[in-house]
C-alpha cells in the first residue's frame, strides 16, 4: 500500500466515496481528537460510533477469555473502524484502541446503517474496505505461523510506516511485544537485528526508519499481499 497521500480529505476511504456518498455522510461527521490509548470498541459491547482516521494508528486486538491479547490489525489514514457494523452487526469479540495518537472522524454507527441503507454503491465502497482488512488480518495469521520474529518485526514496521507521516513511528516496547507476541526480550534482540543492519534506529519509545527497502527485504513475502488488495480495490 502506498503511503496515504494527504489531501482535502485526510482519510483515503472517504476521499475513494462518489461525491453523493460523501455528501450523505457529511453531516453526521464530526472531528475528533485520538489520544493514545482511546478505546473505539470494546469486546463483547454495542459499538456505538465507527471512526475515519485521519492520522494516527487505531490497533485491532483479539482477546481471549483469559485475557491473552494478540494484535490481528493496524487502521489508519486508509480506512475505518467498525467492520462489525458494516458487516450487519452491533459488537465485535475483538477490542481496538488507539495506538498512535491522531485524529479522527467519529460517526455514530445508527447513521452509518441507515446512510448504507439508502445508498447501494457507499455500502459496496465500504464493504471493500472490510475485504481488504480481512486479507490483512489473514496474513497476521500467517505471518504469526511461518515468519521468524525479525520478519514479523519488519512487516509490522513497514505497515505503521505506511500509516504515519515521516519515518519516526511512535511505538513502545509494550506495544511491539504485543504485535509479535513475543516477550520483551524477544523484541529487544528483533530491534537489535535491524539495527545492526542499519535499517532502523531507536530511542525511547521511537523507532526511526533509515532503510525501508532494506526492511522489506528482510519482510518478504510476508509484506504486500493485504496492501496489494487494497490497491486492487481503491487504486
Amino acid at each position: 500500500m502506498a503511503r496515504a497521500n494527504r489531501s482535502k480529505i485526510s482519510n483515503a476511504l472517504l476521499a475513494a466515496l462518489s461525491r453523493s456518498d460523501l455528501a450523505r455522510l457529511r453531516p453526521h461527521l464530526t472531528e475528533i481528537k485520538l489520544e493514545l490509548g482511546h478505546d473505539l470498541e470494546k469486546p463483547h459491547k454495542r459499538i456505538d460510533d465507527v471512526y475515519f482516521m485521519r492520522d494516527g494508528i487505531a490497533s485491532v486486538v483479539a482477546v481471549q477469555s483469559d485475557g491473552t491479547r494478540s494484535e490481528i490489525g493496524l487502521i489508519g489514514s486508509e480506512g475505518m473502524t467498525g467492520a462489525a457494523v458494516v458487516l450487519g452487526n452491533t459488537r465485535s469479540p475483538n477490542s481496538t484502541y488507539i495506538q498512535a495518537a491522531g485524529t479522527g472522524d467519529r460517526m455514530s454507527s445508527d447513521q452509518l446503517r441507515k446512510a448504507m441503507q439508502d445508498s447501494k454503491s457507499l455500502r459496496s465502497t465500504l464493504l471493500s474496505f472490510v475485504q481488504s482488512f480481512m486479507v490483512q488480518t489473514a496474513h497476521t495469521a500467517v505471518s504469526n505461523s511461518h515468519a521468524k520474529v525479525p520478519e514479523r518485526l519488519a512487516r509490522w514496521l513497514l505497515m505503521a510506516h505506511d500509516r504515519l507521516d515521516g519515518n519516526t513511528l511512535p511505538l513502545t516496547h509494550e506495544f511491539l511485544s504485543l504485535m509479535l507476541g513475543v516477550r520483551r526480550a524477544g523484541v529487544t534482540e528483533a530491534l537489535k537485528s535491524l539495527r545492526q543492519k542499519k535499517l532502523i534506529k531507536t530511542s525511547p519509545g521511537k523507532i526511526e526508519v533509515l532503510n525501508r527497502k532494506g526492511i522489506e527485504r528482510i519482510a518478504g513475502d510476508f509484506y504486500g499481499v493485504p496492501e496489494r488488495e487494497y490497491q486492487r480495490l481503491f487504486g
